[in-house]
């Protein structure tokens, strides 16, 4: 028995280290084929090519100043980054969170060096605003992405599922981009022979936003899941003139979660409440 239970371990073990290997290598991967996440990369890597080159430049005093501002600075974020990691539902939210903290303080780091190195940050971070945008989840889990036909055909002349969870997002919504990993990992979870789930992107059907009550203007309303049973639509979330926020989503994961029963499938809406 004991041999059995060194050996479970050992498994567990094995399976961790391939586990934290693969999130490791899919950030590096992440880093060096994204032009978002490269050039963050190359600009941050600049503050310190600039420090070290010109440190001769600095008075004793001053370099002592800077230390402590730099160590201060550091402090400070990674004490709000053990934060986020702890609140923040997604990575790829925790990731934008982290890049917007690192962001300020390497702008007030370099205003105690010299303004022009801060102008500098400042015009390469808004060339990175301009010409890139962070890269949304691109696994699909177990739903099935829809142009707006096959949706209409879906819900018009039925299927194999009596339930569909649909979430209309657009790419060009930083908050369907920190959101996007939420109804994959959900459909993974609860996809069975009586619930489906779907995603229509907007961004390139903007026409079928209005089909279904969908605002894309000023309060933005996306993404909007809305769940539909034999071709009717029963919840939606968020509710039509109201805003979705970020937080509110990731924070609540299972927005809509199906729970097979023995004898039927009963549908509960888990708004404000996490599985």
């Amino acid at each position: 028995m004991g041999k059995k239970g060194k050996n479970t371990n050992n498994s567990e073990s094995e399976v961790d280290r391939t586990q934290y290997y693969d999130i490791t290598m899919n950030i590096l991967f992440a880093m060096v084929s994204e032009p978002y996440y490269l050039l963050h990369f190359l600009t941050f890597f600049s503050y310190f090519s600039i420090r070290f080159s010109t440190s001769q430049l600095f008075s004793p005093e001053f370099a002592g100043h800077l230390l402590r501002r730099e160590l201060q600075a550091l402090l400070a974020f990674v004490t709000l980054t053990v934060v986020k990691m702890v609140k923040e539902e997604t990575w790829d939210g925790f990731v934008a969170d982290m890049l917007l903290f690192a962001k300020i303080f390497l702008v007030g780091i370099s205003l105690v060096v010299d303004y022009h190195l801060t102008l500098w940050f400042m015009l390469a971070f808004l060339v990175i605003y301009i010409f890139t945008q962070q890269p949304p989840y691109t696994g699909l889990g177990s739903s099935a992405q829809l142009t707006p036909l096959q949706l209409e055909a879906l819900l018009t002349e039925g299927g194999t599922s009596k339930f569909w969870l649909v979430e209309f997002r657009s790419l060009f919504s930083s908050t369907c981009i920190r959101t996007s990993r939420v109804l994959p990992e959900l459909s993974i979870t609860f996809s069975n022979k009586n619930i489906s789930f779907g995603v229509v992107d907007l961004g390139l059907f903007p026409n079928t936003a209005a089909r279904f009550g969908v605002s894309l203007g000023i309060p933005d309303q996306l993404p909007t899941f809305i769940l539909f049973e034999n071709a009717e639509e029963i919840s939606r979330f968020p509710e039509i003139n109201s805003v979705a926020k970020s937080s509110d989503i990731t924070k609540n994961v299972c927005v809509f979660a199906g729970i097979l029963n023995l004898t039927n499938i009963s549908l509960i809406m888990l708004v404000g409440n996490r599985c």
